[in-house]
C-alpha cells in the first residue's frame, strides 16, 4: 500500500486591497533590487578591508572635503555613536583625522589624511564603475526616471506619519 504525503492545508487569507497589494509588491521588489545591487558593489570594499559605512565616510570626505561629524552622520545615515566609532576606526588606520572647529571648540571636523585620500582616490573609480554596471539594467533615461520617482517616494514617506496601529 502506498501513501502519498500531502502538504498541510494552507490557511486562506483575504487578499489585500489592490492599492495595498501594489505597494507591498513595490516594497519587496525595491528591497530585493537594493540588496542585489549592494551585494554586487560591496564585494570590492571587502577586498580593501572597508565596511560600507567606512567607505561612505571616506567617499563623503573625498568629495566634500572636511565635514563636521554631525554632517558626516547625516550624509551616511548612522547614529551619533556610530559615527564616532567609525571615525575612530578610520583614524586608527591613519585614513581620517579629527580637526578642531575654529568657531566652536565642542565641534570636530573629520578630514582625510594623505593616506586616506590616496586610498579612496584609488578605489572610488572602480566603485563608481561597479555601480554604473549594476545600474545598466536600465537605460540612462530610465535611470533618471527611476531617480525622480524614488526621490518623490522617499520625500512623501518622510513627511507622512505612520498609520495608527
Amino acid at each position: 500500500m502506498t501513501t502519498t504525503a500531502t502538504a498541510p492545508q494552507a490557511t486562506r487569507r483575504k487578499a489585500p486591497e489592490p492599492a495595498t497589494a501594489t505597494a507591498l509588491k513595490l516594497f519587496v521588489v525595491l528591497a530585493r533590487a537594493q540588496r542585489a545591487i549592494t551585494e554586487r558593489i560591496n564585494a570590492s570594499l571587502v577586498e580593501k578591508g572597508l565596511t560600507e559605512a567606512e567607505f561612505a565616510i571616506l567617499e563623503a570626505l573625498y568629495h566634500k572635503g572636511p565635514l563636521l561629524l554631525g554632517e558626516v552622520q547625516r550624509k551616511i545615515l548612522v547614529s551619533s555613536g556610530g559615527i564616532t566609532f567609525l571615525v575612530d576606526r578610520l583614524a586608527e588606520r591613519g585614513l581620517v583625522e579629527r580637526q578642531m572647529c575654529p568657531s566652536d571648540r565642542r565641534a570636530r571636523y573629520a578630514a582625510l589624511t594623505k593616506k586616506g585620500e590616496a586610498l579612496i582616490g584609488q578605489i572610488f573609480p572602480a566603485h563608481a564603475e561597479a555601480i554604473r554596471e549594476a545600474m545598466s539594467g536600465l537605460s540612462r533615461a530610465e535611470q533618471k526616471q527611476a531617480t525622480e520617482l524614488l526621490k518623490q517616494l522617499g520625500l512623501a514617506a518622510a513627511i507622512r506619519k505612520p498609520a495608527a496601529e
